[in-house]
Protein backbone atom coordinates (compact mmCIF):
# COMPACT_ATOMS: atom_id res chain seq x y z
CA UNK A 1 0.00 0.00 0.00
CA UNK A 2 1.20 3.54 -0.67
CA UNK A 3 2.69 5.75 2.02
CA UNK A 4 1.40 9.33 2.08
CA UNK A 5 3.23 12.17 3.80
CA UNK A 6 1.48 15.12 5.39
CA UNK A 7 2.32 18.32 7.26
CA UNK A 8 0.08 19.87 9.87
CA UNK A 9 -0.68 23.55 9.29
CA UNK A 10 -1.20 24.13 13.04
CA UNK A 11 1.84 22.55 14.73
CA UNK A 12 4.01 22.02 11.59
CA UNK A 13 4.50 18.33 12.46
CA UNK A 14 5.27 16.04 9.50
CA UNK A 15 3.92 12.50 9.53
CA UNK A 16 3.35 9.54 7.24
CA UNK A 17 0.31 7.31 6.82
CA UNK A 18 0.04 4.00 5.00
CA UNK A 19 -3.33 4.01 3.26
CA UNK A 20 -4.92 2.16 0.40
CA UNK A 21 -5.90 4.37 -2.54
CA UNK A 22 -9.58 4.05 -1.56
CA UNK A 23 -8.82 5.09 2.05
CA UNK A 24 -6.76 8.04 0.81
CA UNK A 25 -9.65 9.24 -1.35
CA UNK A 26 -12.30 9.03 1.37
CA UNK A 27 -10.47 9.53 4.69
CA UNK A 28 -10.25 12.92 6.40
CA UNK A 29 -6.69 13.07 7.77
CA UNK A 30 -5.99 14.51 11.22
CA UNK A 31 -2.66 15.33 12.83
CA UNK A 32 -1.60 12.61 15.30
CA UNK A 33 0.17 15.20 17.48
CA UNK A 34 -2.40 18.01 17.90
CA UNK A 35 -5.50 16.39 16.32
CA UNK A 36 -5.96 19.30 13.89
CA UNK A 37 -7.75 18.66 10.60
CA UNK A 38 -5.70 21.42 8.90
CA UNK A 39 -3.20 19.12 7.18
CA UNK A 40 -1.80 19.17 3.67
CA UNK A 41 -0.23 16.39 1.68
CA UNK A 42 3.42 17.02 0.84
CA UNK A 43 5.47 15.68 -2.04
CA UNK A 44 7.61 12.73 -1.08
CA UNK A 45 10.07 10.48 -2.84
CA UNK A 46 8.96 7.23 -4.40
CA UNK A 47 10.87 4.09 -3.46
CA UNK A 48 10.19 0.77 -5.15
CA UNK A 49 11.46 -2.43 -3.63
CA UNK A 50 12.10 -5.29 -5.99
CA UNK A 51 13.41 -8.77 -5.44
CA UNK A 52 16.83 -9.56 -6.78
CA UNK A 53 17.09 -12.48 -9.14
CA UNK A 54 20.44 -14.12 -9.70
Amino acid sequence: MPTYEYQCEECKDQFSLILSIAEHDEKAVTCPKCKSKEVKQIVSTFIAQTSRKS
